[in-house]
């Protein structure tokens, strides 16, 4: 990994963290007020709006940048324990790196998916009304002596 790319990683994961905290979302909430509230001593003037436009703009530009390089980061991260997981069980491990196949591949796996899935609902469903259907065997109740109730009365 670069330096370029190092340093954008760390910059863009502590701007997500630092943005993502409900005191930066107040205090935008303030500073919008406060644009708002500054309005008529401005005289709303086309400077005014200008100010406010501008600025919105460029932070959620910048922004858009600065989360999906997080997101990516995060769903990769996801994946690789996820593939790791699928190695290390009984799970198909065709499933692992499938993330990378085209539209069309991954289409056809979740077409496949969706059958079994309805297939496994359907078994799940027949046993389960199997084993209601099936009559319970009938244990009889057990009695309680008088000596066990006049032991747990004691």
């Amino acid at each position: 990994m670069s330096r370029i790319s190092k340093t954008f990683t760390r910059f863009s994961t502590a701007v997500a963290r630092w943005t993502g905290r409900p005191m930066v979302f107040i205090t935008c909430c303030a500073l919008v007020i406060l644009w708002a509230v500054s309005g008529p001593l401005f005289g709303f003037s086309d400077t005014w709006q200008l100010v406010i436009n501008t600025s919105t703009t460029i932070i959620t530009f910048l922004m858009v940048f600065l989360i999906q390089n997080t997101q990516n980061r995060d769903s990769n991260a996801l994946h690789a324990k996820l593939d790791e997981l699928i190695r290390i069980s009984e799970a198909h491990n065709s499933f692992i790196g499938i993330e990378n196949l085209s539209d069309e591949e991954l289409e056809e796996i979740l077409a496949e998916c969706d059958k079994n899935s309805t297939r496994l609902r359907d078994e799940a469903r027949k046993e389960v009304s199997a084993r209601q259907s099936k009559p319970a065997a009938h244990k009889p109740a057990r009695r309680r002596t008088a000596t066990k109730r006049s032991a747990k009365a004691a």
